[in-house]
């Protein structure tokens, strides 16, 4: 049996699931999952401590008013709650070539978003440089039909080239989109 192909960086991890079960190849999932940083909770929760204790000192040595170590928690929770809370945890693509495309954004709640688009309202997919005042990152969207915008892919994740060509190269043969999917060569 072939392992599924596994990219990864510092941020994102690329997984890459194909059912071999089903009649001609049904379902192929594609998933981009985000890296937990080990250093940081650490870092921030020592933060948060020293600053409660700043603030104990503050009201015990010098008298401050009991309303500062309250700022203090309010504020310390805060940070926690900004610099470790992630909101997306994964961004998967589920690719049925009779049926169409299934985006999904899994939060850390536990909740699952779903949009599904037929395969015959697409166009083409359609990978992009964008180009800010401040970085450039690619992003892959679908050319949909009676669209006025492109649909993007993933909406929280920027992943790097190599995660995203597999899966442009997965919706190119889904959609029947040849002269696309020749474009990038694999370096032997």
């Amino acid at each position: 049996m072939v392992n599924p192909p596994v990219i990864s960086n510092a941020r994102l991890t690329y997984l890459h699931d194909e059912d071999k079960f089903l009649p001609l190849q049904a379902v192929d999932t594609h998933h981009i999952v985000s890296q937990r940083s080990i250093l940081k909770p650490i870092v921030i929760y020592l933060f948060v401590t020293l600053l409660v204790v700043h603030a104990v000192f503050l009201h015990f040595k010098k008298g401050k008013p009991v309303i500062t170590v309250y700022w203090s928690l309010l504020f310390g929770a805060f940070l926690i709650k900004l610099l470790i809370w992630r909101p997306i945890v994964k961004e998967s693509v589920i690719i049925m070539p009779a049926f169409g495309v299934q985006l999904e954004t899994h939060y850390g709640s536990g909740k699952i978003s779903r949009s599904f688009i037929p395969v015959s309202e697409i166009l083409k997919p359609v990978l992009n440089e964008c180009v800010t005042p401040l970085t450039c990152f690619w992003c892959l969207s679908l050319l949909v039909r009676d669209e006025e915008q492109l649909t993007l892919v993933f909406k929280k994740f920027r992943p790097p080239l190599k995660m995203l060509v597999p899966i442009w190269k997965a919706l190119c043969a889904a959609t029947d989109c040849k002269e696309s999917s020749e474009l990038f060569q694999e370096d032997g």
